[in-house]
């Protein structure tokens, strides 16, 4: 899990900062790599050598989306929904129309290959972090 500080103008014209919390569980990883046709990992791979800036933008977009949410006060749960008049409501939906969402993603999409390594590697299970960096020093 990434507890990431975002700073924004909000739409009052006042600076603010908060704190927003990622993450992404062993299931939904497993959700995203069997979404695309050969892998989540090699989808990535293609759109970032073909220089596909729409689908790198969507991509990590999508990215972001899935894996915003809340940490339950005690720490068992990451929360992602909510009910709210008796409708299921994501996290994700109120998040991306919010002024941190929009600062986020001009963050990730003008950053150098460590910080967004840095996100990615930080929304993931922790063992699963450790494997991809061991991956990335053998290649």
């Amino acid at each position: 899990m990434l507890k990431k500080t975002i700073e924004y103008v909000d739409f009052n014209g006042e600076k603010q900062s908060e704190e927003d919390y990622f993450h992404l569980s062993k299931s939904e990883l497993t959700q995203m790599e069997l979404s695309q046709k050969g892998g989540f990992q090699n989808y990535i791979t293609k759109i970032v050598e073909e220089k596909d800036n729409h689908k790198i933008y969507e991509m990590f977009k999508e990215i972001v989306l899935v894996s915003y949410g809340k940490k339950s006060a005690d720490g068992r749960s990451f929360i992602k929904k909510k009910t709210v008049d008796g409708q299921v409501v994501l996290l994700r939906d109120e998040f991306e129309q919010t002024a941190a969402f929009d600062a986020l993603m001009m963050e990730l999409i003008s950053s150098d290959e460590k910080t967004i390594a840095a996100f990615i590697n930080g929304i993931v299970p922790k063992e699963l972090a450790e494997e991809m960096n061991k991956q990335q020093l053998k290649g």
